[in-house]
Protein backbone atom coordinates (compact mmCIF):
# COMPACT_ATOMS: atom_id res chain seq x y z
CA UNK A 1 0.00 0.00 0.00
CA UNK A 2 0.96 3.62 -0.51
CA UNK A 3 2.50 5.53 3.00
CA UNK A 4 -0.50 8.11 2.43
CA UNK A 5 -3.02 4.68 2.97
CA UNK A 6 -0.92 3.60 5.52
CA UNK A 7 -0.80 6.46 7.46
CA UNK A 8 -5.05 6.78 7.75
CA UNK A 9 -4.45 3.29 8.88
CA UNK A 10 -2.77 4.93 11.88
CA UNK A 11 -4.47 7.63 12.11
CA UNK A 12 -8.13 5.39 13.04
CA UNK A 13 -5.60 2.77 14.90
CA UNK A 14 -7.50 0.64 13.06
CA UNK A 15 -6.23 -3.12 14.44
CA UNK A 16 -7.25 -5.11 11.49
CA UNK A 17 -3.97 -3.83 10.17
CA UNK A 18 -2.00 -5.02 12.97
CA UNK A 19 0.43 -7.97 11.61
CA UNK A 20 0.57 -6.22 8.60
CA UNK A 21 2.97 -3.55 8.92
CA UNK A 22 4.30 -1.23 12.13
CA UNK A 23 4.91 2.40 11.63
CA UNK A 24 8.10 3.75 12.89
CA UNK A 25 8.81 7.32 13.46
CA UNK A 26 11.81 9.52 12.85
CA UNK A 27 11.59 11.94 15.43
CA UNK A 28 11.71 9.35 18.25
CA UNK A 29 13.32 6.78 16.39
CA UNK A 30 10.55 4.12 18.04
CA UNK A 31 8.27 1.80 15.80
CA UNK A 32 4.91 0.67 17.01
CA UNK A 33 1.27 -1.00 15.66
CA UNK A 34 -1.04 0.90 13.51
CA UNK A 35 -2.97 0.54 16.71
CA UNK A 36 -0.38 1.50 19.27
CA UNK A 37 -2.54 4.39 22.20
CA UNK A 38 0.28 6.67 21.57
CA UNK A 39 0.12 9.92 20.06
CA UNK A 40 -0.59 9.99 16.15
CA UNK A 41 2.65 11.11 14.37
CA UNK A 42 3.25 13.68 11.89
CA UNK A 43 2.93 12.07 8.48
CA UNK A 44 6.10 13.71 7.44
CA UNK A 45 8.03 11.70 10.62
CA UNK A 46 6.80 8.04 9.70
CA UNK A 47 8.26 5.05 7.49
CA UNK A 48 6.72 1.85 7.51
CA UNK A 49 8.21 -1.85 7.30
CA UNK A 50 6.30 -5.10 6.89
CA UNK A 51 8.03 -6.63 9.71
CA UNK A 52 9.47 -5.98 13.20
CA UNK A 53 12.56 -6.76 11.87
CA UNK A 54 12.84 -4.82 9.00
CA UNK A 55 12.37 -1.58 11.18
CA UNK A 56 14.81 -2.83 13.76
CA UNK A 57 17.63 -3.37 10.62
CA UNK A 58 16.54 -0.01 10.04
CA UNK A 59 17.29 1.25 13.23
CA UNK A 60 14.23 1.80 15.18
CA UNK A 61 13.59 0.35 18.45
CA UNK A 62 10.50 -1.54 19.57
CA UNK A 63 7.34 0.96 21.05
CA UNK A 64 7.37 -0.20 24.89
CA UNK A 65 3.56 0.77 24.94
CA UNK A 66 2.09 -0.93 22.67
CA UNK A 67 4.82 -4.08 21.94
CA UNK A 68 4.74 -4.45 18.13
CA UNK A 69 6.53 -7.84 18.71
CA UNK A 70 3.66 -9.22 19.92
CA UNK A 71 1.76 -8.70 16.42
CA UNK A 72 1.82 -11.89 14.40
CA UNK A 73 2.49 -11.35 10.77
CA UNK A 74 0.20 -11.96 8.44
CA UNK A 75 1.89 -12.10 4.71
CA UNK A 76 0.28 -14.03 1.16
CA UNK A 77 3.58 -16.26 1.24
CA UNK A 78 3.18 -19.83 2.34
CA UNK A 79 6.98 -20.42 2.53
CA UNK A 80 7.95 -17.31 4.36
CA UNK A 81 5.18 -18.07 7.04
CA UNK A 82 6.53 -21.33 7.33
CA UNK A 83 10.11 -20.39 7.56
CA UNK A 84 8.43 -18.34 10.50
CA UNK A 85 6.96 -20.92 12.10
CA UNK A 86 10.53 -22.92 12.40
CA UNK A 87 12.06 -19.48 13.31
CA UNK A 88 9.58 -18.81 16.00
CA UNK A 89 10.77 -22.34 17.13
CA UNK A 90 14.22 -21.85 17.15
CA UNK A 91 15.45 -23.22 13.95
CA UNK A 92 17.52 -20.50 13.02
CA UNK A 93 21.00 -19.80 14.97
CA UNK A 94 23.07 -17.71 14.05
CA UNK A 95 24.37 -19.19 10.85
CA UNK A 96 22.24 -21.72 9.71
CA UNK A 97 19.90 -20.01 7.46
CA UNK A 98 20.75 -22.72 4.54
CA UNK A 99 19.93 -25.36 6.95
CA UNK A 100 16.17 -23.34 7.15
CA UNK A 101 15.96 -23.23 3.68
CA UNK A 102 16.84 -26.88 3.17
CA UNK A 103 13.68 -27.82 5.70
CA UNK A 104 11.64 -25.53 3.52
CA UNK A 105 12.59 -27.38 0.31
CA UNK A 106 13.52 -23.96 -1.24
CA UNK A 107 16.99 -22.51 -2.12
CA UNK A 108 18.51 -20.35 0.38
CA UNK A 109 18.76 -17.51 -2.01
CA UNK A 110 15.51 -18.18 -3.03
CA UNK A 111 14.49 -18.02 0.84
CA UNK A 112 16.29 -14.43 1.61
CA UNK A 113 14.98 -13.08 -1.65
CA UNK A 114 11.24 -14.30 -0.75
CA UNK A 115 12.17 -12.59 2.72
CA UNK A 116 13.18 -9.36 0.75
CA UNK A 117 9.94 -9.36 -0.91
CA UNK A 118 7.50 -10.25 1.75
CA UNK A 119 9.02 -9.14 5.38
CA UNK A 120 11.42 -6.64 4.02
CA UNK A 121 14.96 -7.97 5.77
CA UNK A 122 16.86 -11.17 5.85
CA UNK A 123 15.94 -14.88 7.96
CA UNK A 124 18.49 -13.62 10.13
CA UNK A 125 17.62 -10.42 11.09
CA UNK A 126 13.90 -12.08 11.90
CA UNK A 127 15.74 -14.77 13.63
CA UNK A 128 17.28 -11.78 16.07
CA UNK A 129 14.56 -9.93 16.44
CA UNK A 130 12.47 -12.62 17.84
CA UNK A 131 15.04 -13.78 19.92
CA UNK A 132 15.16 -10.65 21.47
CA UNK A 133 11.55 -10.18 21.82
CA UNK A 134 11.14 -13.12 23.46
CA UNK A 135 13.52 -12.18 25.67
CA UNK A 136 11.69 -9.61 26.72
CA UNK A 137 8.55 -11.08 27.30
CA UNK A 138 10.72 -13.10 29.82
CA UNK A 139 12.45 -10.13 31.36
CA UNK A 140 8.66 -8.65 31.81
CA UNK A 141 6.85 -11.48 33.19
CA UNK A 142 9.33 -13.45 35.17
CA UNK A 143 12.02 -13.52 37.46
CA UNK A 144 14.12 -16.17 36.14
CA UNK A 145 17.91 -15.10 35.80
CA UNK A 146 19.17 -12.89 33.25
CA UNK A 147 21.90 -15.14 32.30
CA UNK A 148 18.95 -18.17 32.00
CA UNK A 149 16.54 -15.75 29.85
CA UNK A 150 19.59 -15.44 27.79
CA UNK A 151 19.79 -19.14 27.06
CA UNK A 152 15.82 -19.68 26.85
CA UNK A 153 15.86 -16.91 24.67
CA UNK A 154 18.69 -19.02 21.92
CA UNK A 155 21.49 -16.65 22.67
CA UNK A 156 24.82 -18.52 22.59
CA UNK A 157 26.54 -16.11 24.99
CA UNK A 158 25.26 -13.54 27.79
CA UNK A 159 27.24 -10.75 25.83
CA UNK A 160 25.22 -11.50 22.73
CA UNK A 161 22.07 -10.84 24.45
CA UNK A 162 23.22 -7.90 26.22
CA UNK A 163 24.29 -6.25 23.04
CA UNK A 164 21.22 -7.36 21.59
CA UNK A 165 18.95 -6.34 23.74
CA UNK A 166 20.92 -3.07 23.41
CA UNK A 167 20.80 -3.01 19.88
CA UNK A 168 16.68 -3.77 20.16
CA UNK A 169 15.05 -1.92 22.92
CA UNK A 170 18.09 0.93 23.34
CA UNK A 171 18.30 -0.31 27.25
CA UNK A 172 20.37 -3.58 29.11
CA UNK A 173 18.74 -6.32 30.21
CA UNK A 174 19.11 -5.37 33.62
CA UNK A 175 17.58 -1.69 32.90
CA UNK A 176 14.45 -3.38 31.05
CA UNK A 177 13.46 -5.52 34.14
CA UNK A 178 11.32 -3.63 35.51
CA UNK A 179 9.00 -5.82 37.79
CA UNK A 180 8.50 -9.32 38.24
CA UNK A 181 6.03 -12.66 38.21
CA UNK A 182 7.95 -16.19 39.65
CA UNK A 183 11.41 -16.81 39.33
CA UNK A 184 10.41 -20.39 40.15
CA UNK A 185 10.24 -22.78 37.45
CA UNK A 186 7.21 -24.32 38.86
CA UNK A 187 5.21 -21.40 38.42
CA UNK A 188 6.06 -19.63 35.74
CA UNK A 189 3.08 -17.38 33.77
CA UNK A 190 3.27 -16.06 30.50
CA UNK A 191 0.59 -14.31 28.03
CA UNK A 192 0.04 -15.00 24.71
CA UNK A 193 -1.69 -12.37 23.11
CA UNK A 194 -4.54 -13.55 20.55
CA UNK A 195 -6.55 -11.86 17.86
CA UNK A 196 -9.87 -11.07 18.59
CA UNK A 197 -12.29 -11.94 18.18
CA UNK A 198 -11.46 -15.62 19.40
CA UNK A 199 -14.05 -18.47 19.82
CA UNK A 200 -12.26 -20.08 22.90
CA UNK A 201 -15.22 -22.65 24.34
CA UNK A 202 -15.39 -24.31 21.08
CA UNK A 203 -11.49 -24.74 20.50
CA UNK A 204 -11.86 -25.83 24.27
CA UNK A 205 -14.28 -28.69 23.70
CA UNK A 206 -12.82 -29.79 20.42
CA UNK A 207 -9.52 -30.70 22.52
CA UNK A 208 -11.61 -31.74 25.67
CA UNK A 209 -13.41 -34.54 23.37
CA UNK A 210 -10.06 -35.62 22.22
CA UNK A 211 -7.83 -35.29 25.37
CA UNK A 212 -5.78 -38.45 25.02
CA UNK A 213 -5.54 -40.09 28.87
CA UNK A 214 -2.64 -39.59 30.69
CA UNK A 215 -1.43 -36.70 28.46
CA UNK A 216 -4.35 -34.51 27.78
CA UNK A 217 -6.96 -33.07 30.41
CA UNK A 218 -9.50 -30.31 30.32
CA UNK A 219 -11.70 -29.54 33.10
CA UNK A 220 -13.07 -26.02 34.57
CA UNK A 221 -12.07 -24.43 31.13
CA UNK A 222 -8.69 -25.21 31.66
CA UNK A 223 -6.23 -27.33 29.00
CA UNK A 224 -3.49 -29.26 30.59
CA UNK A 225 -1.24 -31.39 29.36
CA UNK A 226 2.57 -33.04 29.68
CA UNK A 227 5.49 -31.88 27.59
CA UNK A 228 8.08 -33.79 26.31
CA UNK A 229 10.60 -33.23 28.88
CA UNK A 230 8.23 -34.19 31.38
CA UNK A 231 6.68 -30.78 33.01
CA UNK A 232 3.40 -29.88 32.86
CA UNK A 233 1.61 -26.80 30.58
CA UNK A 234 -1.72 -25.14 31.74
CA UNK A 235 -3.45 -23.06 29.36
CA UNK A 236 -6.97 -20.98 30.34
CA UNK A 237 -8.59 -17.91 28.25
CA UNK A 238 -8.18 -14.19 29.76
CA UNK A 239 -10.44 -12.14 27.95
CA UNK A 240 -7.58 -10.57 25.49
CA UNK A 241 -4.90 -13.24 25.63
CA UNK A 242 -4.01 -17.11 26.72
CA UNK A 243 -2.83 -17.38 30.01
CA UNK A 244 -0.19 -19.95 29.95
CA UNK A 245 1.06 -21.49 33.42
CA UNK A 246 4.61 -23.44 32.83
CA UNK A 247 5.97 -26.10 35.07
CA UNK A 248 8.91 -26.80 32.93
CA UNK A 249 12.73 -29.14 34.02
CA UNK A 250 14.42 -26.19 32.63
CA UNK A 251 14.35 -22.81 30.92
CA UNK A 252 16.23 -23.69 27.81
CA UNK A 253 12.99 -25.33 26.71
CA UNK A 254 10.66 -22.13 27.37
CA UNK A 255 10.54 -20.73 23.44
CA UNK A 256 10.04 -24.54 22.15
CA UNK A 257 7.08 -24.92 24.13
CA UNK A 258 5.78 -21.23 23.57
CA UNK A 259 5.72 -21.50 20.33
CA UNK A 260 3.89 -25.61 20.45
CA UNK A 261 1.09 -24.01 22.65
CA UNK A 262 1.04 -20.89 19.80
CA UNK A 263 0.51 -23.43 16.84
CA UNK A 264 -1.98 -25.78 19.55
CA UNK A 265 -4.46 -22.55 20.06
CA UNK A 266 -4.15 -21.23 16.54
CA UNK A 267 -3.45 -17.83 17.84
CA UNK A 268 -1.53 -15.97 14.99
CA UNK A 269 -4.85 -16.43 12.64
CA UNK A 270 -6.80 -13.65 11.01
CA UNK A 271 -10.10 -14.18 11.86
CA UNK A 272 -11.06 -11.02 9.91
CA UNK A 273 -9.38 -12.30 6.82
CA UNK A 274 -11.11 -15.54 7.34
CA UNK A 275 -14.59 -14.02 8.03
CA UNK A 276 -14.29 -12.13 4.64
CA UNK A 277 -13.57 -14.91 2.78
CA UNK A 278 -16.08 -17.60 4.39
CA UNK A 279 -18.59 -14.90 4.39
CA UNK A 280 -19.03 -14.76 0.47
CA UNK A 281 -20.75 -18.29 0.93
CA UNK A 282 -24.50 -17.60 2.33
CA UNK A 283 -24.26 -20.76 4.59
CA UNK A 284 -20.67 -20.18 6.28
CA UNK A 285 -21.81 -17.04 6.39
CA UNK A 286 -24.30 -17.73 8.99
CA UNK A 287 -22.36 -19.81 10.75
CA UNK A 288 -19.38 -16.96 11.09
CA UNK A 289 -22.02 -14.41 12.24
CA UNK A 290 -23.40 -16.58 15.17
CA UNK A 291 -19.74 -17.64 16.45
CA UNK A 292 -16.85 -15.48 15.17
CA UNK A 293 -13.56 -16.15 15.63
CA UNK A 294 -13.56 -19.95 15.35
CA UNK A 295 -9.89 -21.29 15.29
CA UNK A 296 -8.56 -24.51 13.70
CA UNK A 297 -7.32 -26.87 17.11
CA UNK A 298 -4.10 -27.54 16.20
CA UNK A 299 -1.41 -30.04 18.10
CA UNK A 300 1.58 -30.31 20.20
CA UNK A 301 3.34 -32.34 17.99
CA UNK A 302 3.07 -33.74 15.06
CA UNK A 303 3.47 -37.11 15.93
CA UNK A 304 1.07 -37.04 18.69
CA UNK A 305 -1.52 -35.71 16.27
CA UNK A 306 -0.75 -38.54 13.03
CA UNK A 307 -1.44 -41.21 15.19
CA UNK A 308 -4.49 -39.62 17.19
CA UNK A 309 -5.69 -39.41 13.58
CA UNK A 310 -4.57 -43.16 12.34
CA UNK A 311 -6.46 -44.48 15.69
CA UNK A 312 -9.57 -42.35 14.40
CA UNK A 313 -10.15 -43.88 11.06
CA UNK A 314 -13.49 -45.06 11.39
CA UNK A 315 -14.35 -45.56 14.34
CA UNK A 316 -16.13 -42.61 17.42
CA UNK A 317 -13.77 -40.17 18.74
CA UNK A 318 -14.37 -41.88 22.10
CA UNK A 319 -13.32 -45.23 20.74
CA UNK A 320 -10.17 -43.56 19.32
CA UNK A 321 -9.53 -41.41 22.29
CA UNK A 322 -9.32 -44.63 24.55
CA UNK A 323 -7.32 -46.40 22.31
CA UNK A 324 -4.59 -43.69 22.23
CA UNK A 325 -5.03 -44.04 26.35
CA UNK A 326 -3.64 -47.55 25.95
CA UNK A 327 -1.26 -46.56 23.33
CA UNK A 328 0.06 -44.26 26.65
CA UNK A 329 -0.04 -46.80 29.19
CA UNK A 330 2.29 -48.96 27.00
CA UNK A 331 5.16 -46.78 25.14
CA UNK A 332 4.59 -43.67 26.83
CA UNK A 333 6.99 -42.31 30.03
CA UNK A 334 5.93 -42.10 32.86
CA UNK A 335 5.94 -38.78 35.02
CA UNK A 336 8.55 -39.09 38.10
CA UNK A 337 5.33 -37.22 39.98
CA UNK A 338 2.15 -37.89 37.96
CA UNK A 339 -0.34 -34.93 39.09
CA UNK A 340 -4.48 -34.99 38.09
CA UNK A 341 -5.18 -37.26 35.31
CA UNK A 342 -1.64 -36.57 34.09
CA UNK A 343 0.79 -39.48 34.25
CA UNK A 344 3.07 -39.70 30.91
CA UNK A 345 4.56 -38.04 28.25
CA UNK A 346 3.33 -39.16 24.58
CA UNK A 347 5.46 -41.89 23.57
CA UNK A 348 8.77 -41.10 20.97
CA UNK A 349 8.53 -41.92 17.49
CA UNK A 350 11.26 -44.10 17.92
CA UNK A 351 9.43 -45.96 20.73
CA UNK A 352 6.52 -46.67 18.29
CA UNK A 353 8.48 -47.73 15.49
CA UNK A 354 10.91 -50.29 17.37
CA UNK A 355 7.72 -51.85 19.18
CA UNK A 356 6.60 -52.80 15.24
CA UNK A 357 2.92 -52.98 13.91
CA UNK A 358 2.12 -56.37 15.26
CA UNK A 359 2.31 -55.64 18.72
CA UNK A 360 1.15 -52.20 18.38
CA UNK A 361 -2.24 -53.87 16.81
CA UNK A 362 -2.23 -56.26 19.15
CA UNK A 363 -1.52 -54.36 22.66
CA UNK A 364 -3.63 -51.76 21.77
CA UNK A 365 -6.69 -53.89 20.36
CA UNK A 366 -6.98 -52.96 17.17
CA UNK A 367 -6.76 -54.29 13.33
CA UNK A 368 -3.28 -55.22 11.91
CA UNK A 369 -3.20 -52.74 9.24
CA UNK A 370 -3.92 -49.91 11.44
CA UNK A 371 -0.69 -51.08 13.80
CA UNK A 372 1.42 -51.51 10.75
CA UNK A 373 0.19 -47.44 9.85
CA UNK A 374 1.45 -46.19 13.17
CA UNK A 375 4.82 -47.76 13.49
CA UNK A 376 5.04 -46.70 9.89
CA UNK A 377 4.92 -43.26 10.30
CA UNK A 378 6.93 -43.14 13.77
CA UNK A 379 9.32 -44.51 11.77
CA UNK A 380 9.43 -41.99 9.00
CA UNK A 381 9.18 -39.14 12.08
CA UNK A 382 12.14 -41.00 13.51
CA UNK A 383 14.57 -41.10 10.28
CA UNK A 384 13.31 -37.44 9.50
CA UNK A 385 11.46 -38.88 5.95
CA UNK A 386 8.48 -37.30 7.13
CA UNK A 387 8.94 -33.97 9.51
CA UNK A 388 5.58 -32.93 10.93
CA UNK A 389 6.66 -29.43 12.12
CA UNK A 390 4.97 -27.23 9.37
CA UNK A 391 7.92 -27.03 6.78
CA UNK A 392 6.23 -28.82 3.86
CA UNK A 393 4.00 -27.01 1.80
CA UNK A 394 0.42 -28.78 1.70
CA UNK A 395 0.63 -30.37 -1.39
CA UNK A 396 4.15 -32.32 -0.53
CA UNK A 397 3.06 -33.08 3.16
CA UNK A 398 -0.36 -35.14 1.82
CA UNK A 399 2.14 -36.77 -0.89
CA UNK A 400 4.53 -38.09 1.62
CA UNK A 401 1.87 -39.09 4.15
CA UNK A 402 -0.39 -40.98 1.25
CA UNK A 403 3.12 -42.86 0.52
CA UNK A 404 2.69 -44.53 3.52
CA UNK A 405 0.99 -47.94 4.04
CA UNK A 406 -2.87 -47.00 5.83
CA UNK A 407 -2.42 -43.04 5.47
CA UNK A 408 -5.34 -42.23 2.46
CA UNK A 409 -6.44 -38.47 1.82
CA UNK A 410 -8.92 -37.50 4.47
CA UNK A 411 -6.06 -39.10 7.27
CA UNK A 412 -3.25 -36.69 5.15
CA UNK A 413 -5.86 -33.79 4.75
CA UNK A 414 -7.05 -33.66 8.53
CA UNK A 415 -3.59 -34.18 10.08
CA UNK A 416 -2.51 -31.17 7.95
CA UNK A 417 -4.72 -28.59 9.37
CA UNK A 418 -4.34 -29.78 12.79
CA UNK A 419 -0.49 -29.59 12.00
CA UNK A 420 -1.36 -25.61 10.80
CA UNK A 421 -1.74 -25.87 7.33
CA UNK A 422 -5.09 -23.02 6.75
CA UNK A 423 -5.72 -24.95 3.38
CA UNK A 424 -6.08 -28.62 4.55
CA UNK A 425 -9.40 -29.71 4.02
CA UNK A 426 -10.40 -33.43 4.04
CA UNK A 427 -13.36 -33.36 1.58
CA UNK A 428 -14.39 -36.99 2.21
CA UNK A 429 -15.28 -36.43 5.65
CA UNK A 430 -19.06 -37.79 5.99
CA UNK A 431 -19.75 -35.24 8.24
CA UNK A 432 -18.32 -32.25 5.99
CA UNK A 433 -20.74 -33.81 2.77
CA UNK A 434 -23.76 -34.26 5.30
CA UNK A 435 -23.49 -30.48 6.69
CA UNK A 436 -24.31 -28.92 3.04
CA UNK A 437 -25.85 -32.10 1.20
CA UNK A 438 -23.22 -32.52 -1.00
CA UNK A 439 -21.19 -35.34 -2.38
CA UNK A 440 -17.67 -35.35 -2.14
CA UNK A 441 -16.76 -33.77 -6.05
CA UNK A 442 -19.63 -31.09 -5.47
CA UNK A 443 -18.03 -30.19 -2.48
CA UNK A 444 -14.33 -29.83 -3.42
CA UNK A 445 -15.74 -27.80 -6.10
CA UNK A 446 -17.38 -25.35 -3.58
CA UNK A 447 -14.66 -25.52 -1.17
CA UNK A 448 -12.46 -23.81 -4.08
CA UNK A 449 -13.87 -20.12 -2.94
CA UNK A 450 -13.01 -20.68 0.64
CA UNK A 451 -9.62 -21.07 -0.45
CA UNK A 452 -6.80 -20.43 1.13
CA UNK A 453 -9.30 -21.25 4.12
CA UNK A 454 -10.48 -24.62 3.92
CA UNK A 455 -9.76 -25.44 7.11
CA UNK A 456 -11.26 -22.94 8.86
CA UNK A 457 -14.74 -23.57 7.18
CA UNK A 458 -14.21 -27.84 8.08
CA UNK A 459 -14.33 -26.33 11.53
CA UNK A 460 -17.07 -24.30 10.87
CA UNK A 461 -19.34 -27.50 9.36
CA UNK A 462 -18.34 -29.54 11.92
CA UNK A 463 -18.99 -27.39 15.14
CA UNK A 464 -21.77 -24.72 14.16
CA UNK A 465 -25.35 -25.39 15.16
CA UNK A 466 -25.91 -24.15 11.74
CA UNK A 467 -25.10 -27.29 9.77
CA UNK A 468 -26.70 -30.19 13.27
Amino acid sequence: MEAETLYRAVQSRDRRFEGRFVVAVTSTGIYCRPGCPARIPLYKNTRYYRHPAAAETAGFRACARCRPDHAAWIGTSGTVKRALQLIDAGAVGDENVERLAERLGVGDRHLRRLFAEHVGTSPLAVAQTRRAHFARQLIDETALPLAEIAFAAGFGSVRRFNAAMRRAFGRTPTELRRRVNSGDLERLTLALPVRAPYAWTPLLEFLAARAIPGVEVVSDGVYRRTSGDGGIVEVGFAGDHLEARLRVPSARGLRDVVERLRRLFDVAADPLAIAEVLGRDRALARAVRACPGRRVPGGWDGLELAVRAILGQQISVTGATRLAGRVVAEWGTPLAAPMGGLTHVFPTARALADAGGDAIARRVGMPRARGAAIAGVAAAVADGSLPLDGSLELDALVARLTALPGIGAWTAQYLAMRLGEPDGFPAGDLWLRRALGLEERALVGRAEAWRPFRAYAAVQLWQSEEFR
